[in-house]
Order: C-alpha cells, then structure tokens, then sequence
C-alpha cells in the first residue's frame, strides 16, 4: 500500500470547493442508485440483485445495466476523492478525512459536506465523535 500523504491544513482547504462538488454529487448519486433499487425491486422481487438473468424481461434488464453503470459511476467518484488524498470514512455523511499533524503527531484532518473548511480532527484511532475543534493557535502552527 503506496505512503499516504500528510496534508497541510492549508493543502486541504484548498480543495474544500472540489471535494464539496464530487462529495455532492456522490451523495446525489448513492439517492438515485437506491431509488432505482427500489423500482427494481418491485418488478423483480429481489432487492440489490443486478445480475442479468436469462428470463429477465427486456425491461428489467434494461434497468439492470443502468444500475450496474451508476454503481460503476459511483465506486469512481470515490476513487477520484482518493486520488485528491482523501480517506473515505461516511458515504452516507460525505464525511472524509485527509492525514495531518497536530503537534507534531499524525492525526485525521476531518470534513464533512456541509463544512466550509476543515475546523476539526481527531486522533487516528478515534473516529467522529472523537472530532476536536481546530483552535486558532492549533490552525497557524498546523498551516505549515
């Protein structure tokens, strides 16, 4: 597994604007993937399943293949939050955390949807209710 990045605070905060978008649009994504499972489910009988059968009617098949390419859409946006160094924690919350220092210790620099920029963190083995609140002195010796 390739060395994770430590972020600066700063470094985060400079891409809030785009992980709000795709975490914005993972959310809208994730609503519309189950509300097709639903509707899928009423004509099948069976929820989650997307595996094409061989008596599926051509509709059902049809709605099948636009699940399984949403989900395919879904995972990738995933992957590009990844990609920017974060670390998925919540698909439900858009709540993502990125490697950082606090006093020279490695801890989590949390952000969830919603939040303008990253005012909290926690220790690595705490999760969100762990969230401390990124001082003003904590948030100049955290900047560099």
């Amino acid at each position: 597994m390739p060395t994770q990045r430590v972020f600066t605070l700063e470094e985060v905060n400079a891409i809030v604007g785009e992980l709000t978008r795709v975490v914005g649009e993972q959310l809208d994504r994730r609503a519309r993937i189950e509300t097709l499972l639903d509707t899928l489910a009423e004509a099948t009988g069976t929820r989650g399943d997307v595996a094409l059968r061989t008596d599926d009617s051509p509709g059902v098949r049809e709605q099948k293949r636009d699940v399984a390419r949403r989900i395919d859409e879904y995972h990738e946006g995933w992957e590009r939050v990844e990609a920017m160094g974060g670390v998925l924690k919540d698909p439900r919350e858009g709540l993502v955390d990125f490697y950082g220092r606090v006093g020279g210790r490695r801890v989590w620099l949390c952000w969830k949807l919603g939040e303008a920029q990253v005012n909290h963190y926690h220790q690595l083995d705490e999760g969100f209710s762990g969230r401390k609140r990124i001082e003003d002195s904590d948030r100049r010796i955290m900047l560099n």
